[in-house]
């Protein structure tokens, strides 16, 4: 049974063959024993324990283990040690950091679910150092992201518009995170982006895909500038940016959003106008699929998605027009 007054956390590190700064020769076997904890103690006491062997532990498959487990709690006291694990903050100079970049990495994530905004300045703090893993500051902005605290702002856009930034996978997180944040200090920069970035098919496309989510997601349905830069996004080289600001347009409420999307259904790229042929019906309904099917100008493959989503959504066909378009398309 699980006696709080009696918790003696060495000796259930010792039980675990986990002993304070020794390393781990079968971690398996201690992460079988860890996990056995769960039918022992209850709550508040596995959270003391797993917290204690965060502190001892140096084995990196045990801490990934040690993380899940804190991570099924999310508890404020575990914030301490997670931070600790993440800042480096481990007292042995013999471990080889690199073998911990994913347990850091996972850290972040932990400490992201928690909520807790005192962990935003540790956080910029890693996402700041351009000597860290990128995989690490990756990840530390993802946290900001979904901590949600506007202080962090600032920081990620300068690090979104960073030109010498050797990771623009970091960049491209950054945008994500100012997207989910919300705040609108974010949106000149990331309007920026997209249009100083129009038109070029390089490493800068998953930026820019990430730009047009982040400007989705803060809604400025009546800002001209927003509206044409997405409108002109419809352009770009790159399939998936197109389909992106389709999305991004579907979701705004700019009167003039549905003309400029339907232009889409003679894109060259048949996905594009699948994109488009389902934004449009998401806004309007059943009218865009009946012009699709019975227009002349539009492609067979566009009219075989009008048809799928009349049988899929539409119960009332009641004239039958999928049923007769179907048998058309089979013969």
């Amino acid at each position: 049974m699980d006696d709080k007054n009696t918790l003696d956390l060495e000796a259930i590190a010792n039980k675990c063959n986990l002993f304070p700064g020794k390393d781990i020769s079968a971690p398996e076997a201690v992460i079988c024993k860890i996990n056995a904890l769960d039918e022992t103690y209850e709550r508040d006491n596995l959270v003391k324990i797993y917290n204690y062997f965060l502190t001892i532990c140096k084995s990196p498959d045990v801490l990934m283990n040690l993380i899940r487990c804190v991570d099924r709690f999310r508890d404020k006291s575990s914030l301490s040690p997670l931070l600790d694990i993440l800042l480096w903050k481990i007292d042995n100079d013999n471990l080889d950091k690199e073998k911990f970049v994913n347990v850091r990495a996972m850290c972040a994530k932990a400490i992201a679910n928690l909520k807790d905004t005192s962990a935003v300045t540790p956080l910029l703090y890693c996402l700041n150092n351009k000597d860290e893993n990128y995989k690490v500051r990756f990840a530390c902005a993802d946290a900001l992201g979904r901590i949600g605290d506007r202080y962090a702002v600032a920081p990620l856009i300068e690090v979104m518009k960073d030109e010498e930034e050797r990771s623009v996978y970091l960049r491209e997180s950054a945008a994500s995170a100012l997207g989910m944040i919300g705040d609108m200090r974010a949106l000149e920069p990331l309007v920026s982006i997209l249009e100083t970035k129009q038109g070029i098919m390089d490493k800068f496309t998953f930026l820019k895909e990430r730009v047009i989510e982040a400007l989705g997601k803060l809604r400025c349905d009546r800002n001209d500038r927003v509206f044409n830069a997405l409108k002109s996004s419809l352009m770009d080289e790159s399939v998936q940016i197109k389909i992106n600001a389709i999305e991004a347009l579907m979701d705004s409420d700019n009167p003039e959003a549905y003309d400029v999307i339907k232009r889409c259904l003679t894109d060259s790229d048949d996905e594009v106008k699948k994109n488009a042929l389902i934004a449009l019906y998401n806004m309007r309904g059943r009218r865009i699929l009946d012009e699709v099917i019975k227009e002349p100008d539009f492609s067979d493959f566009l009219k075989v998605e009008a048809v799928s989503l009349l049988e899929e959504y539409e119960t009332d066909d009641d004239d039958g027009m999928a049923g007769r378009m179907r048998e058309d398309f089979d013969e």
